[in-house]
């Protein structure tokens, strides 16, 4: 038995480990199918808390969107694993910093800065997924996913700019979706080698289960709050069967096929989507330096499937 397949003995193994992804070359066609289909559901996601938030107290629709993932990918047929004693802790630490502690920050933070700034701001995710592979992992970005970094951040600010400029984004939101991005980047690398031992079905669903735990005391505390209209009802439970359960299982697969700094570079598109669809719905207006922004966001996240050298 291999020391990457379940069942296996690693004493001493560490909470974060090094793990090489399947592709390590230029994206393949699936690898992008992936790529751009969780950039859409995840860039989707701020517009559907948003509305959410219209009936809904934030730590209502952190339950109610992660019970509905959770359901989900219970439901899913998915291969019978079990996880390895040694890895039961990462898969509690997992669940907390990668759905319940910034899950619950997000709605939060759409309190006091619009959707399309949070999904903005959410462009950091990579800055600190990279930090932590290089600081942790000893693994260092350079050549394309390097210079990726540097032009995916450049875009992700040209974006922000504007709406920082006209007050909207209020510090108490900003500081709140950034912790949640420095979470994500912990649990991106977190997730890569417990992704290649189990898969991600068998993984995520597990996930998703332990975090409805941990997020049902604030949910219930605040179920008093909720008003139950049809409109934020049925984008709540939109945010949890596509935003949080379809999309954290194509998730958890494209990290194990092409790793976890490069996987993180979805969330350079996300910000793509949420102004898109933050135009359409809520007539959010975008200035010309944000247009320019997304052309360095798209050539950043080109320039992250590129071959690592």
């Amino acid at each position: 038995m291999t020391s990457n397949e379940p069942g296996s003995s690693q004493a001493g193994r560490r909470l974060f480990e090094r793990s090489d992804a399947a592709n390590d070359g230029t994206f393949t066609p699936g690898d992008w199918g992936l790529f751009l289909a969780v950039a859409a559901i995840w860039g989707s996601s701020f517009l559907f808390i948003d509305i959410g938030l219209d009936a809904f107290p934030p730590g209502l629709i952190t339950l109610l969107r992660v019970g509905s993932g959770a359901l989900t990918l219970l439901l899913l047929p998915k291969p019978s694993v079990a996880i390895e004693a040694s890895d039961r802790s990462r898969l509690v630490l997992l669940s907390v910093i990668w759905v319940a502690v910034p899950f619950t920050l997000f709605p939060i933070a759409e309190q006091y800065i619009n959707s399309s700034v949070t999904g903005l701001l959410n462009g950091a995710t990579p800055i600190f997924a990279a930090t932590v592979a290089a600081v942790l992992l000893r693994q260092r970005a350079k050549g394309p996913l390097l210079l990726g970094i540097v032009v995916g951040f450049a875009g992700i600010v040209l974006i922000s700019l504007p709406s920082i400029g006209d007050g909207a984004s209020e510090a108490r939101g900003v500081l709140l979706v950034l912790a949640a991005t420095l979470s994500y980047g912990f649990a991106i690398n977190l997730a890569a080698p417990l992704q290649h031992r189990y898969g991600s079905l068998p993984l995520m669903s597990r996930m998703l289960a332990l975090a409805t735990v941990w997020t049902l005391p604030y949910g219930l505390w605040e179920i008093d709050d909720a008003t139950w209209e049809k409109g934020p009802v049925v984008a709540v439970l939109v945010l949890g069967v596509f935003g949080t359960g379809i999309a954290f299982a194509i998730m958890g697969s494209l990290v194990g096929r092409v790793g976890s700094t490069r996987a993180s570079f979805i969330t350079y598109l996300i910000p793509v989507v949420a102004l898109a669809l933050g135009v359409t719905f809520r007539d959010d207006t975008v200035a010309p330096l944000a247009v320019i922004g997304i052309v360095f966001v798209i050539g950043g996240a080109v320039l992250a499937s590129r071959a690592r050298r």
